[in-house]
């Protein structure tokens, strides 16, 4: 990362002031960007210092960091100290009912995905924001009001006094439930939408055998319906011993009682709105602008790239925020709207079809199709995962392989078919090669005579 000491001196020029709402992933992660640019960058965010905080509140949901995400660290120069606490993850795997295990990798043996834990990226992107002396993170600064017709917003901090704050840019990064995103909806041409999904998820913890702090962390997917039938210590037993057995010694009885009913199954929300921009004075990054359902591991992922996209229009268009911010609505919005629909379409598949040999060998299919020809066939996670094919872009072309794919099944399937008739009729006696030609021979009579004459049983 740049040194803190190459910034250039503020008394050089009045700098421009950007107030980042939320110091999250994506709120961080875009204060170092536009810190390098020179911007006095103020952070506010409504929970306390989580590098100080006795117990992180909030999501703790492990992240897959992909090839979006280096990216944006990269331009940052965080990506080597991230990846070195990452864990490979080269793969799915599928436990059937039975015992039974499938592998499903996410690549080619040398891609893979990170598992990173959420608390300890956010504390070395807050630490790394405080390196650059033009910004400054407010903790426990909670947003009240935001105008940014006159471009203020209004913070409560812990002295229970309200702020006025005055800005060039509002940079609403706090969220799938914003604020900054609140106030906008006011706004007339600003759509919204958003979806809840029938499951929650809840969080359970494998213990290290050895004693050490290398425990895993397993999240549980399962309707609210499933969840509200578990209300004892023996319900879940049951429950798990039936559905997930390979998973009860790891956990443990003990444990999966006890962590089962610390907290209860949190929902999941899909958000879409639109313009993400208003004016040149207010932009809406991460959750707060397409708040994502876990099923792609994309949403940390579309956040950062979501600051190097910005970051990269910037560079374009020379700091020109009248230019940037339209520009980046035009770009983001199909590419996040494609990622929110292909996530929900992976919450169905995961649910419905992953112990489907069907969907195991179309996989394979899939893979073996990328291998023999790799520029021409890419599978979709290996777009999304793997590279920065822009999302909508990945989506269709994801849907053009699908079709070919299908069209293909459908062909060696008719291919097979006649071929396997054609050998039974080379191998049939005549005389039931004369039966079953015989309907053949009624439809020919009543196209030439209008009616059909059917043999009778005396006529052999």
């Amino acid at each position: 990362m740049e040194d803190a000491s190459t910034v250039m001196d503020s008394s050089d020029f009045q700098r421009k002031k950007i107030a980042v709402i939320g110091g999250g992933l994506v709120g961080s992660l875009n204060a170092c960007f536009l810190a390098k640019r020179n911007f006095q960058v103020d952070v506010y965010e409504a929970r306390e210092d989580i590098r100080v905080a006795k117990s992180a509140s909030g999501r703790s949901i492990n992240l897959a960091l992909s090839c979006r995400g280096r990216e944006a660290l990269k331009a940052v120069g965080l990506e080597d100290q991230v990846v070195a606490q990452g864990v490979p993850m080269r793969g799915r795997m599928i436990h059937s009912l039975s015992g039974k295990k499938s592998s499903i990798p996410y690549g080619t043996k040398s891609q893979y995905l990170l598992s990173i834990s959420r608390t300890n990226l956010n504390k070395d992107l807050l630490t790394a924001v405080e390196k650059y002396p033009n910004t400054k993170v407010h903790f426990g600064h909670k947003l009240l009001k935001c105008n940014p017709e006159e471009r203020k917003i209004t913070v409560l901090g812990s002295d229970k006094v309200p702020k006025d704050v005055t800005c060039d840019l509002i940079l609403g990064c706090d969220g799938a439930y914003s604020t900054v995103r609140a106030h906008l909806m006011k706004k007339p041409l600003f759509d919204y939408s958003q979806q809840y999904i029938p499951h929650g998820y809840m969080e359970l913890t494998i213990p290290s055998k050895g004693g050490d702090d290398k425990s895993f962390t397993c999240t549980l997917f399962m309707s609210f319906e499933e969840f509200e039938k578990l209300q004892t210590g023996q319900d879940v037993l049951d429950f798990f011993h039936k559905h997930f057995s390979d998973a009860v010694p790891l956990i443990g009885e003990q444990n999966l009682t006890r962590d089962f009913f610390l907290l209860p199954a949190q929902p999941m929300i899909s958000v879409k709105c639109a313009p993400f921009h208003f004016q040149s004075c207010c932009l809406l990054m991460g959750d707060a602008a397409h708040a994502i359902v876990p099923f792609f591991g994309q949403g940390m992922n579309a956040g950062f790239e979501d600051c190097l996209v910005f970051d990269e229009l910037m560079d374009k268009f020379n700091d020109d925020l009248s230019m940037c911010l339209p520009e980046f609505s035009r770009i983001r919005i199909p590419d996040n709207y494609a990622i929110l629909d292909l996530s929900m379409y992976n919450y169905i598949e995961m649910r419905a079809h992953f112990n489907s040999r069907w969907f195991i060998f179309q996989k394979n299919v899939e893979r073996f199709l990328h291998a023999i020809m790799p520029s021409t066939f890419i599978p979709l996670h290996t777009m999304v995962e793997f590279s920065r094919i822009r999302y909508h872009e990945a989506m269709l072309r994801w849907h053009w392989q699908k079709k070919v794919i299908n069209k293909g099944f459908y062909f060696f399937g008719a291919l097979t078919a006649i071929g396997t008739t054609y050998l039974l009729m080379s191998f049939m006696s005549p005389r039931l090669q004369n039966y079953l030609r015989r309907p053949w021979g009624w439809v020919t009579n009543f196209q030439n005579t209008g009616h059909v004459s059917l043999p009778t049983p005396w006529s052999h």
